[in-house]
């Protein structure tokens, strides 16, 4: 029965060290201590978003179409101050900063904790790599070194990476601070723009999307900038659009007009302008910062003709000819000279000499018959003293 209970006890132990080695928030951080709730589905987590019609259905399709993994609440207290701190994991950074743009609310202003932070009187919004934090609290500017602290625990858990940077192509002029939503997917797309071309634009070929409103002189307009894989991709989903509704006139008299064009891989859409001269002003606004660069370098050379072939033919088979005269000369004079100074020594070595024999006779060939030496003769075998007398072959003196 121990054994069983201690068997228990080191489970949860370990149950317990896993869960705090997962957990994002930390349980205190610059004099602020609380509990924290970790591994919370989607469902469990609560945006916070004042913009109306926004129901909690819309709010969960957003979450999941920027990749939720999973999400972490915390409630700390400090002196007579409290907070309330929701974590939203994603699956990338571009998802999170999406999230972000979306939980964003027109009014908020940017924030000293990180680079891509938004700050209201109650709420926060700061971003770290794939990790969205959502405080609220009161009166949050008398806390925003506290908030550093926080976002600093949170970042060592935090993946970075490159975030999009569609919003650069959006024109600055007059447009309404805090409306610019970066969009992955076709129901966050259709909670922003006046029509419903979410299903339109190529999400499932891996679009993305960047929108924001503008003032004009009487009314507001959307500009929607949708970013494809490739130009052919983008011709074909504007052709699609055209043949829904009514793009510039592509279908007259059937809903509100919009204005587009394609701008190498990305579409420019304005919509809810009230004269095409205002909707197309809008849409000339939109300037394309990409750059296409071919870096392969181009072939210089250029073929030869005939003529060319034939005399470098003639002129390469010179060069090989009189290289081989060279080389035949050089190592004929070598071998002589070698030859003069160490005679026997390193060339026509009568020792060393084989001569391959047929066996046609029974006179064996002595390779001493072809050389004239002076010397010591080779003493030769029983055989050979019995030869009659020899007739050598003398090709060296």
């Amino acid at each position: 029965m121990r054994r069983i209970t201690l068997l228990i006890l080191i489970v949860l132990c370990a149950a317990a060290i896993a869960a705090e080695a997962q957990q994002i928030l930390p349980s205190s951080f610059a004099g602020w201590s609380g509990t924290v709730q970790p591994g919370l589905s989607q469902l469990s987590m609560k945006p916070t978003r004042t913009q109306a019609g926004t129901t909690a259905r819309q709010q969960s399709a957003a979450v999941s179409e920027y990749g939720f993994v999973s999400g972490e609440s915390g409630s700390y207290e400090k002196g007579a101050d409290s907070l309330r701190v929701n974590v939203y994991r994603m699956k990338d950074p571009s998802g999170a900063y999406g999230l972000l743009t979306y939980l964003r609310t027109p009014g908020m202003e940017p924030s000293t904790p990180a680079r891509h932070a938004f700050l209201s009187e109650n709420q926060d919004l700061l971003l770290t790599g794939n990790v969205v934090l959502d405080v609220q609290g009161k009166d949050l500017r008398r806390h925003q070194g506290d908030l550093k602290a926080l976002l600093q625990s949170v970042s060592a858990h935090a993946e970075q990476g490159a975030l999009p940077t569609l919003w650069e192509q959006l024109p600055a002029k007059q447009m309404v601070a805090g409306t610019d939503r970066y969009v992955l997917g076709p129901r966050t797309l259709d909670q922003f723009f006046p029509l419903p071309i979410g299903g339109s634009v190529g999400f499932s070929n891996g679009a993305e999307a960047e929108l924001a409103r503008y003032r004009l002189a009487n009314s507001e307009a959307t500009i929607l900038l949708i970013d494809l894989p490739t130009p052919q991709i983008a011709i074909q989903t504007l052709e699609q659009l055209a043949g829904k509704f009514n793009v510039n006139g592509s279908k007259p008299g059937n809903g509100s007009p919009l204005y587009a064009k394609r701008l190498i891989t990305t579409l420019a859409i304005v919509a809810g302008a009230p004269t095409d001269a205002e909707g197309r002003a809008l849409l000339d606004e939109v300037q394309n910062t990409e750059v296409l660069t071919w870096n392969e370098p181009a072939p210089k050379s250029k073929q030869a003709d005939i003529g060319t072939i034939v005399v470098g033919t003639i002129v390469g088979t010179g060069i090989i000819c009189a290289f081989s005269l060279v080389a035949g000369l050089a190592f004929g004079g070598f071998r002589l000279a070698v030859k003069r100074i160490l005679p026997g020594k390193v060339f026509d070595r009568a020792r060393n000499m084989e001569v391959i024999q047929l066996g046609l006779s029974s006179k064996p060939i002595n390779p001493d018959d072809f050389y004239d030496r002076s010397g010591p003769r080779i003493k030769l075998g029983e055989v050979e003293k019995n030869l009659p007398e020899r007739i050598a072959l003398r090709l060296f003196r």
